[in-house]
């Protein structure tokens, strides 16, 4: 049993390697340009909308909402990147129900490289929000020995990440793979279904957790800003 699909050689030619991690991930990514390009066409902006247009505002609705309640923030500026972590961990994760297609979130590479994505976008949206210079103070507050501290917890929190997504993936495969060993003809379609709702399940604690991090980095800044405006004040 292939624990990982990095370990599936599909092309090597020299120091070119590609394996079904790389394969199966281009085809997420081809697969997900071209819905985005199919639904979002032929939008309307008039009072009457398709069923097609409606579905797909019911669905950005819904991520809004949820974006907005972690956060506590105008979710419309974490819509973009929550809502393709969630749709790319989510797709490849239900997408594993087709015979032969290994999902790229079972492969420790993907999930950290996801992992890294969020480690950026942390920092990323609170320089944006309070500048270079104040976001890097909050790395030695309240005092500089904090600092290797800080970091440490930024580096463990996004190894955590990466090795929960995968770990739940994998063993989500290994167990389906033991109980079709036993028994192929009674729990097939079983593990079929727990591992669409697994998959679901999966993408949004990976999209919420990217959510929480983002939203507190921007808390500690408030924080900071209401301490400095209440000491002038006094």
């Amino acid at each position: 049993m292939q624990l990982s699909p990095d370990s599936t050689i599909l092309f090597h030619y020299g120091f070119v390697t590609i394996n079904a991690t790389i394969l199966f991930t281009w085809l997420v990514m081809g697969l997900l340009v071209l819905s985005s390009w199919l639904v979002t066409r032929n939008l309307s902006t008039g009072p009457v909308v398709s069923r097609r247009q409606n579905f797909l505002e019911s669905i950005i609705s819904m991520i809004l909402g949820q974006v907005g309640d972690v956060t506590r923030q105008p979710p419309e500026r974490f819509l973009p990147f929550l809502g393709t972590l969630f749709i790319f961990v989510a797709v490849s994760n239900l997408l594993s129900v087709i015979p032969g297609f290994k999902p790229p979130t079972g492969s420790l590479s993907t999930t950290t490289a996801l992992a890294l994505c969020v480690l950026v976008a942390v920092p990323a949206y609170g320089i944006i929000d309070s500048g270079l210079g104040e976001y890097l103070k909050n790395y030695i507050r309240p005092t500089p020995l904090m600092l290797p501290f800080n970091i440490t917890g930024e580096i463990s929190r996004t190894l955590a990440l990466a090795v929960r997504l995968f770990g739940n993936v994998m063993s989500g495969s290994m167990i389906g793979g033991i109980l079709l060993a036993i028994a192929p003809l009674i729990f097939p379609v079983i593990m079929q279904l727990l591992g669409l709702l697994t998959g679901l399940v999966q993408a949004y604690i990976f999209a919420i957790l990217a959510g929480v991090y983002i939203a507190a980095g921007l808390k500690v800044h408030e924080e900071t800003v209401q301490v400095k405006i209440h000491h002038e004040e006094h």
